[in-house]
This record gives structure tokens, C-alpha cells and sequence, in this order.
């Protein structure tokens, strides 16, 4: 898919702009409780402090061993010598030298280390004008200031993009700052229409960009949205727009979740097919708290 235009268009679907200065405050904070996830299956070569995940390099935590086939580097003797162990008796009887220990290049096996990484917690708000915004809002903010008190001796990042009137906005950069957060979450307004295309954009790139900084990182976009778009950035309907680029993120694997937000007697299934799109998962919080939301995002996490 070709990159969209950076410009956006208004489509003609008609918004309200009543209250686009409106501020919000931050919501409860809250002891957030571990983000451990299962050993994941991609070698990296670099080390966090959160996830345990596989390495390449020759530090890290020795937990097996395989063969180590035509690779023979970071040999686990232990291993090696309980392969060779059983044929020790004809081996010796067949030997031309007098070694005690006969080895066979099929006996090596190779060390299998896990080492720590870190999350990208990215969420991306929709703070157009309606019922729930500012709560919607004060919830994200208490989540995210949470996440941020647990990450920060673990080099776990949390970023917020916020999505509303004609345009995205990275109001704070992937970070374990708790002073950076204070500062860029502080009186953030609600209001306008509702550019959900230009926020999944905007996600990608700072998604990308973030791993190609660091290949290792665990990257995960939770997007708080009814998953109505009413801004182009092409000129195509706002709609197909949002579900084109929302396809970069399967395509690529990358993770993600869609908190509904639209109230339940209104649902138009529009979170649930951006969540398609997305290859990710769509959850429906009746009553989102930051408590809520962290719990959320841990046992998608956790998968």
C-alpha cells in the first residue's frame, strides 16, 4: 500500500466541534502489577529488562540446549557430554587414538539463552467529541502514568497518540519518563471530528521507527475508539482509509487491540471489523477505569 498523503481532507460526514478545548485531568493511578510475558519465539541479539526472549548473543541466561548442527558456537559442555555418554563403550573399542572421551561432531549441542526485553506500550486515543471522551481520557492518562511508575527501572516505553478535529498528534513520545508524561498529559483537550486513519498512520511510523532503533523491542498498539472515522488523509472515504492502513499492522504482525468505546445500544460494529483489520483483538469495557484498561492491555500482554 502506498504511503498516504500527509494532508488530510475532511470527509463529508458532519461533526461536532462543540467542546474541542474541553480539558480533561488525570485519572486514578494505581499499582500496576508485573507485565511478565511467556518466552517468545523470536531470536534478538539485544537486551531489555521486562520479557524474557530469546538471544543470539553469548550472555544471557543458560536455560537448554539443542544440537548445535553447522553452527557449533557457545557449546553446552553438560549437554554435549550426556549426547556422547551412551557411546562411549564401542567408540573406545573402535578408537585409534587413546582419548578418554570420544567425540563425534553430532554429539555438540549449543546453549539456548534467554536474556530480558522491553514492551512499547503505544495507545492511541480517539478524543473527538462524544459522551465518553473525557472519561475515556482521565482513564488512559491514570493507565498510562501507572505503566509508566512500573516501567521504569525496566525500560518498558509507554507512548499516547491522540486522534481528533483534522489531524493526529504524538503527544508523547515513546518514554519511561514519568516527568515527560506529566508534561505532555497535562490538561490535553477533547473535541472535533474524528481522524482515525491519520492516528493509525501516525502509529505505524513511530511503531517502525521504534524498531528499527531497536530490533528486539516488543511493540503493542491499544487503540480507544468507537471506530468511526469521519477525516480522509487521501481523499478516500474516511472508513476504507482507516481499514487500508489498519492492514499494514497484520500484514507486519504487529500486535494490537481495539478497546470499544462506542456505548452498547449504538454499536455499529465498527471497532470489531478495525480489529479485524488490525488482525488484532476488540474488547468491550462497559465501564472504563485505568484500573480496567491496565488489566486489559496485561492479558493481551500475557498471550
Amino acid at each position: 500500500m502506498a504511503e498516504p498523503d500527509a494532508s488530510p481532507q475532511q470527509s463529508s460526514s458532519p461533526a461536532d466541534d462543540k467542546g474541542a478545548r474541553k480539558p480533561v485531568k488525570v485519572g486514578d493511578t494505581f499499582e500496576a502489577k508485573r507485565l511478565d510475558t511467556p518466552l517468545d519465539k523470536m531470536t534478538r541479539e539485544r537486551a531489555g529488562k521486562r520479557s524474557y526472549t530469546r538471544t543470539d548473543r553469548k550472555r544471557g541466561r543458560y536455560i537448554k540446549a539443542r544440537p548445535a548442527g553447522s553452527d557449533p558456537q557457545d557449546i553446552a559442555f553438560d549437554a554435549t557430554l550426556r549426547a556422547a555418554a551412551p557411546y562411549q563403550a564401542q567408540r573406545l573399542a573402535d578408537a585409534t587414538n587413546d582419548l578418554a572421551l570420544q567425540l563425534r561432531r553430532n554429539d555438540l549441542q549449543r546453549k539456548v539463552r534467554v536474556r530480558r526485553t522491553g514492551n512499547l506500550i503505544l495507545f492511541v486515543v480517539d478524543a473527538s467529541w462524544s459522551m465518553a471522551a473525557s472519561e475515556r481520557m482521565e482513564a488512559t492518562k491514570g493507565a498510562i502514568f501507572s505503566l509508566l511508575l512500573d516501567a521504569y527501572q525496566r525500560r518498558d516505553q509507554v507512548g499516547l497518540i491522540v486522534f481528533q478535529r483534522d489531524k493526529a498528534r504524538l503527544v508523547l513520545p515513546p518514554t519511561s519518563s514519568v516527568e515527560l508524561a506529566q508534561k505532555a498529559l497535562r490538561d490535553l483537550p477533547v473535541g472535533g471530528k474524528t481522524p482515525l486513519s491519520g492516528g493509525l498512520f501516525l502509529a505505524w511510523q513511530v511503531l517502525e521507527a521504534a524498531k528499527r532503533r531497536d530490533g528486539e523491542i516488543r511493540p503493542l498498539m491499544i487503540v480507544l475508539t468507537d471506530g468511526a472515522g469521519n477525516v480522509s488523509m487521501t481523499g478516500m472515504p474516511a472508513q476504507e482509509e482507516a481499514n487500508r492502513i489498519a492492514e499494514l499492522f497484520e500484514q507486519h504482525s504487529m500486535r494490537s487491540i481495539v478497546i470499544n468505546m462506542e456505548h452498547a445500544a449504538f454499536d455499529r460494529g465498527l471497532a470489531q471489523k478495525l480489529a479485524e483489520a488490525l488482525g488484532g483483538t476488540c474488547y468491550n469495557l462497559p465501564e472504563l477505569r485505568a484500573d480496567t484498561l491496565l488489566h486489559t492491555v496485561k492479558r493481551e500482554i500475557d498471550v
